[in-house]
């Protein structure tokens, strides 16, 4: 499959490296008084503040992605004065499509399966603790049963089928600002055939999110991406939107928007409650304030799903979808059916 990777994945870099190094003033630090010393920033031991933590997360389905509910957590393996490396990793169990609601497409996503996503990162401040910067990479797994297509169309010869991806990350963190660009890249077998008139490909995703504090418990983020495959269709560019509130003791609440021509308006919901210990990694309303930037360094990194797309096979130049009843002689793939 023909991928067009160079261009979305220059930008994306290109982006956030740009962000992360610009002198940007955050808003809320404009409007406090004093320095980073003065409000004891500076005087934080960072083997103190970055813990391991762990806790719960779920999710329902998006723009290729499943409804889901596991366990992750973050492990801290090197403490420096003013840098973190770490691993993160999360099991999640995928749950069912909402009945004729294809998370997909076309072909409903059945049973349940439990993917996999890990990611070893390296974090670190600024001279002033200001900023966070963070750079990450890893793997992810997506296990996916087959249903039912919510099209007119019936389908038989249900496959189960398996989706797997690198992924890397650029983070860059303030009081006021969040930037994080993303590269979501499927290996191995990326397109498999998931019944008699579908197959489904994993999708190339670049991105670029940009978030704002609205409050220090609210959080709103707007981003762009660029994804490729879904066996051809799902070639071009989409937005987002999120809302992010912060409730207390390590609970956090999402809403999510997105909009993209394969996969149409999407609208998600999600969940993370992560137990964690002096009010860093699960931060409570009743605890001492801490800066965004200090919390970052233990936060969980975003976007860690496989995202896969079906669309019809490709006969004779184009992709088509067969009627088994009007169309005996199609000629799919291995010839026995259609």
């Amino acid at each position: 499959m023909q991928r067009s990777l160079r261009l979305p994945l220059s930008l994306t870099g290109a982006a956030a490296l740009a962000l992360a190094n610009t002198p940007i003033q955050p808003v809320a630090a404009q409007e406090k008084d004093g320095s980073a010393a003065d409000l004891g920033v500076m005087e934080i031991n960072l083997k103190d503040a970055v813990q391991f933590n762990w806790g719960f997360q779920g999710a329902l389905q998006g723009a290729g992605t499943p409804n889901q509910a596991g366990i992750g957590a973050f492990l801290p393996i090197a403490v420096g004065e003013n840098s973190v490396w770490f691993i993160d990793a999360l099991a999640n169990a995928n749950f069912a499509d909402r009945d004729g609601e294809s998370s997909i497409v076309n072909t409903d996503v059945a049973g349940t399966t439990i993917s996999t996503s890990t990611r070893l990162g390296y974090r670190w401040l600024n001279g002033d603790r200001s900023w966070m910067y963070g750079v990450n990479a890893g793997y992810d797994s997506r296990p996916m049963n087959t249903g039912d297509a919510d099209t007119s169309v019936n389908v038989f010869d249900k496959r189960d089928v398996f989706f797997s991806q690198v992924a890397a990350g650029l983070e860059a963190v303030s009081d006021t600002w969040n930037f994080n660009a993303y590269a979501l890249v499927p290996i191995g077998d990326d397109e498999h055939r998931l019944n008699s008139q579908y197959e489904a490909g994993a999708l190339d995703t670049y991105g670029l999110d940009v978030g704002y504090s609205i409050t220090p418990d609210l959080n709103a983020f707007v981003g762009y991406y660029y994804h490729s495959g879904d066996v051809g269709e799902a070639d071009g560019s989409g937005v987002k939107g999120r809302l992010a509130y912060h409730i207390s003791n390590g609970l956090t609440l999402g809403a999510n928007l997105s909009y993209d021509e394969a996969f149409d308006t999407r609208f998600t919901a999600d969940i993370k409650y992560r137990f964690g210990s002096n009010g860093y990694g699960a931060p409570s309303k009743k605890e001492p304030a801490v800066m965004p930037a200090i919390q970052a360094l233990s936060a969980t990194p975003a976007n860690r799903d496989v995202r896969v797309g079906d669309g019809c096979f490709y006969v004779n130049g184009v992709y088509k979808c067969f009627d088994v009843k009007t169309e005996p002689s199609g000629g799919i793939c291995d010839g026995t059916f259609c």
